[in-house]
């Protein structure tokens, strides 16, 4: 454990001192709040909020923008340096997005801040708009109401990767608390809001909006879950012309505590509950929902059953990515320098759909910044579309990180063109289905918080890593994938051949049948995740639920067999 007592003392200001002796009297949670300093993960820096080097706090934070601060300040030595700060509604995001911004003014760094709460991808996209050298966003995306986080984006408008990253996180590491220029020098500072919304509105319907005919038979459920999409995708929809969008009020306001669920994230059927029964009430054709800062989309359609399905990441992805690609090939007579992109523990139907068009398909690390970094790796190649199995969608290269106002644009639009044709937007989840082959995915995680669930969820890795089997449900592994030592195994011929990405502590399980499983643990929260796929074809609707059986089935023995926690 770290040494608390220096917590005690300046440069922590009295509250903050108070704050560790009380803690001091609980010896697990101190022990938790002291044992390590927050790390970097697959989505910046995220941590529950608190005192001590391993929470989030206005020092933790601080540190890191203290070290940006003198990394930038060498980097543009004699040139003018601009920084974006945008925040959402999570608790205290507001106060620590001021705290960042008066740090920036106070190593005569101009910082613009968004004067209200905004979406992550509007960040992103603000920082290539005013062509500035960095931006930060206070998050923690969909992760429960307790935590908070502090996401960097380069000039690009994309997250952070190596090798800057690791220098500036070389930076950070140098610095002392008593090292940070709190005092905020309001000069460097000035605030952005209606301008840079008008640029990125017309940005979103530029990319997002397929059809001009009049869209009032098109009704739509929308909830923010209290986060930042109120500001935006209401009035996105309004512009692209749907008339009809009805909003989950009780879960409009902007609100950290997030009242109505027990986790801000559309991945969780229970986030879209309310949404679903509004839909039901009213006769809704789709059900739209952000998480905190919008970047992650969840969708509810109605199936053939006449029941409310909310499809997965996976599913979304095969959908969008199958229409703008229809919809490219309809308009380009010549295609050759285009790519899409997802990542390794995504859907294998994603590089199917990529061969069926003749697109060339990329596969990168989890986290969107790996797919950001494509876009910047290819500056000649024409960037479509990228995705992630949760719940992440990109499309062109406009903005840099995965961006829910846009797909929640596209969504309605796909859902809307299908309607027209007499179609419902099932239907184009099982056409896709018959055209790629049927894969069935299920993602298993669980949470251990603390020291000790760090150590659970590292163990269970480590098992499968240096004892890997030969078999998973009776059924041959032909691949192992071990993304650490960068190493994928042929286990039927005994041949090895190098990864050639960044190193990630990921396994991957790939079986004869093209079943995989995948594990990591989460970059964002103290969880271990269990990717599973299975596949199959069939040739008929009445098939489709006879083989989603058959693979339901499959999961509930790979995870009987295979999850031992």
């Amino acid at each position: 454990m770290l040494n608390f007592h220096s917590w005690l003392k300046k440069p922590f200001d009295e509250k903050t001192q108070f704050k560790v002796k009380e803690l001091s009297k609980d010896p697990i949670e101190l022990d938790d709040a002291f044992n390590k300093n927050l790390e970097f993960g697959t989505g910046g820096m995220r941590g529950i909020m608190g005192v001590g080097p391993n929470r989030i706090n206005k020092y933790t934070i601080g540190k890191n923008t203290q070290g940006l601060s003198n990394y930038l300040n060498k980097k543009y030595n004699g040139t003018e340096i601009k920084t974006i700060v945008a925040y959402d509604s999570r608790k205290n995001s507001k106060k620590l997005a001021k705290k960042v911004a008066n740090i920036f003014s106070a190593n005569n760094i101009e910082c613009l801040l968004f004067s209200e709460l905004r979406p992550t991808p509007e960040l992103s996209f603000a920082v290539r708009y005013f062509k500035a050298q960095c931006g930060i966003v206070i998050t923690a995306s969909h992760n429960p109401p307790k935590y908070n986080g502090y996401k960097v984006y380069g000039d690009d408008g994309g997250q952070l990767t190596p090798p800057e990253e690791d220098k500036i996180i070389k930076e950070i590491n140098k610095i002392n608390y008593n090292d940070i220029l709190f005092k905020c020098n309001p000069v460097k500072i000035s605030y952005i809001d209606y301008e840079i919304d008008n640029e990125y509105f017309k940005t979103v319907l530029s990319l997002g909006k397929f059809s001009n005919k009049n869209h009032k038979n098109y009704k739509i459920v929308f909830t923010p879950l209290h986060g930042a999409s109120i500001k935006s995708i209401p009035h996105v929809l309004k512009l692209a012309g749907y008339n009809d969008v009805n909003i989950v009020e009780e879960q409009s306001k902007p609100d950290g505590n997030f009242p109505t669920v027990n986790s801000p994230n559309p991945e969780d059927k229970e986030a879209l509950l309310m949404a679903i029964n509004k839909a039901k009430k009213i006769k809704a054709d789709i059900v739209i929902g952000t998480d905190p800062d919008s970047d992650r989309l969840g969708v509810a359609v109605l199936s053939y059953e006449n029941k409310w399905e909310i499809l997965n990441g996976n599913q979304m992805m095969m959908i969008m990515i199958d229409f703008l690609l229809n919809n490219y090939i309809q308009k380009n007579s010549s295609i050759g320098n285009e790519f899409i992109a997802s990542t390794i523990v995504s859907s294998p139907i994603i590089k199917l759909i990529a061969n069926h068009f003749k697109i060339d398909y990329k596969e990168t690390l989890t986290g969107f910044k790996w797919i950001g970094k494509l876009i910047n790796d290819n500056p000649n190649k024409n960037f479509i579309a990228g995705g992630e199995e949760s719940l992440g969608f990109l499309i062109g290269d406009k903005i840099r990180d995965k961006d829910a106002v846009l797909s929640a644009l596209l969504a309605c639009e796909i859902g809307f063109i299908a309607k027209n044709n007499n179609k419902i937007f099932f239907d184009l989840l099982i056409d896709c289905y018959k055209k790629y082959g049927f894969f069935l995915e299920e993602l298993v995680s669980y949470t251990k918080e603390g020291e000790n669930g760090l150590k659970i969820i590292n163990n269970v890795i480590k098992k499968y890593r240096d004892n890997p089997p030969n078999k998973i449900a009776g059924i041959d592994i032909e691949f192992f994938e071990d993304y650490k030592k960068s190493i994928k195994h042929n286990l039927i011929s005994g041949n090895n051949e190098k990864i050639k990405l960044p190193k990630s502590n990921v396994i991957i399980f790939r079986l004869i049948d093209n079943s995989m499983i995948a594990i990591r643990p989460s970059g964002t929260e103290p969880k271990i995740k269990y990717y599973i796929s299975v596949n199959n074809n069939f040739d008929s609707n009445k098939s489709w639920f006879k083989q989603k059986k058959v693979l339901e089935k499959k999961i509930e023995i790979i995870k009987k067999e295979f999850i031992n926690l």
